[in-house]
């Protein structure tokens, strides 16, 4: 359904990103945050999804600046290798992925001519929830079990737009009591909290959980049928 492209961010750098166009006229955009996967089979099946629902959808290689074309799977060898990519571009100088974001977010405004929404998974979700806090040209941002949001440095941001937040009761990169205070700290995001495992909406591993998953995108929906509208 998609096609890759290059999107151009601020400091010139191109960055491959994968854009799946709706049918139709676009009720705005989406852009799409992968895992530490990379924009795998699973992100670009997320993404035409989305454009299914009838958004114009971006999913930007966020591992771009230290390793293009990443592609893992979800062995734990996969998982070691993604963790590495990560841990690069966290340790990129300011404003590192943040400005290859904001390209997505720029393109996806242009190309829908309607606001847009951000949606991320695991790591994808911490930077949903950066992404809310500290960039522009968004309208609602949806971070699902994003590992490392609920530590005092994430909690301490303040989002600019409204947030929904999908949370798992059995996740080891998200623990409850990090769940709780983010809670307290931020009333006003929408979270809600699945009997389910961290990843539990990708059907390519272990963790998913149909009915979490399905609940969660429906939720998803719903929210940004509210803020995109």
């Amino acid at each position: 359904m998609g096609q890759f492209i290059d999107l151009t961010a601020a400091d010139g750098q191109k960055i491959a990103a994968y854009v799946a166009e709706p049918a139709g006229s676009p009720q705005g955009g989406v852009v799409v945050l992968q895992e530490i996967f990379g924009v795998n089979a699973h992100i670009r099946e997320v993404a035409d999804g989305y454009a299914r629902d009838g958004y114009l959808a971006v999913a930007p290689s966020t591992f771009q600046r230290v390793k293009p074309g990443v592609e893992l799977g979800y062995t734990d060898a996969d998982m070691q290798e993604g963790f590495g990519y990560k841990s690069a571009v966290e340790a990129l100088p300011a404003p590192g992925v943040m400005q290859d974001i904001q390209a997505a977010i720029d393109y996806a405004a242009q190309k829908s001519g309607g606001k847009v929404g951000i949606v991320g998974y695991c790591w994808g979700g911490l930077l949903t929830w950066r992404a809310a806090c500290t960039l522009n040209g968004l309208s609602a941002a949806v971070p699902y079990y994003g590992g490392g949001m609920t530590q005092p440095a994430e909690i301490a941001r303040t989002p600019k737009v409204p947030v929904l937040a999908h949370l798992s009761d059995r996740d080891q990169y998200v623990p409850l009591d990090g769940v709780e205070a983010f809670k307290k700290a931020h009333p006003e995001v929408e979270m809600h909290l699945y009997p389910a495992q961290h990843g539990f909406n990708c059907d390519h591993r272990g963790a998913w959980d149909a009915d979490a998953a399905r609940l969660a995108r429906e939720r998803t929906l719903a929210f940004f049928a509210r803020h995109l509208g």
